[in-house]
């Protein structure tokens, strides 16, 4: 007879379910999520909602579409957009000098403006701008005001929207201490003569 000493102990009932199936001999417990991780994943998807929308007292400001339009204003006001005379002549002839700024012209040129005025200059689908022939006019801040709002019906692109203001000054300089140097091949003059 056993006695409460020699009793088994009973194990205790548990919600766990075996599921059917088994891969390699080896079986699962069907068991549910924690109720933590429940509640905290639905915490994270109302959060989400609720900062995605910025609305009442989640999140600062009016909005973060308002918060957006704000800094882009700020920013533009701190980094105004070349407009074509935003830069004397003086300035940029300066510039055509200095020949760290010419490298960096270089750089601009090759990259942007040698597919359609080729790497010398000498003119391909663009015209040819070592000689003293212009279309739009001569004057490099003329050239300058070409390259930032570009010429749409000849196909030059406004390059003011695309290069950084250095880089337009640094280009519209190279473009000047071009003039009156040799390319290999040259376009035929277009436009009117301009004298320096």
């Amino acid at each position: 007879m056993a006695t409460p000493e020699n009793t088994p102990p009973t194990q205790p009932q548990t919600k766990d379910r075996l599921i059917e199936h088994s891969y390699d001999g080896i079986q699962e417990y069907d068991n549910p999520m924690p109720r933590w991780w429940l509640l905290t994943f639905a915490a994270t998807i109302i959060f989400s909602v609720i900062y995605l929308f910025n609305v009442g007292p989640v999140g600062s400001g009016d909005g973060w579409i308002a918060d957006y339009d704000q800094e882009m204003k700020a920013f533009a006001a701190a980094n105004p957009a070349p407009t074509g005379d935003d830069v004397s002549a003086d300035q940029l002839l300066a510039l055509v000098t200095n020949k760290q700024v010419l490298e960096e012209g270089k750089e601009t040129y090759v990259a942007y403006c040698a597919s359609c005025h080729v790497g010398d200059g000498g003119g391909m689908i663009g015209p040819n701008l070592t000689d003293a022939y212009w279309l739009h006019g001569g004057a490099i801040t003329e050239v300058y005001a070409v390259v930032v709002h570009g010429v749409l019906e000849k196909g030059m692109p406004p390059w003011g929207k695309t290069l950084k203001p250095n880089d337009l000054h640094a280009v519209v300089a190279y473009v000047a201490s071009l003039q009156g140097t040799t390319p290999a091949n040259p376009k035929a003059p277009q436009g009117n003569l301009v004298t320096p």
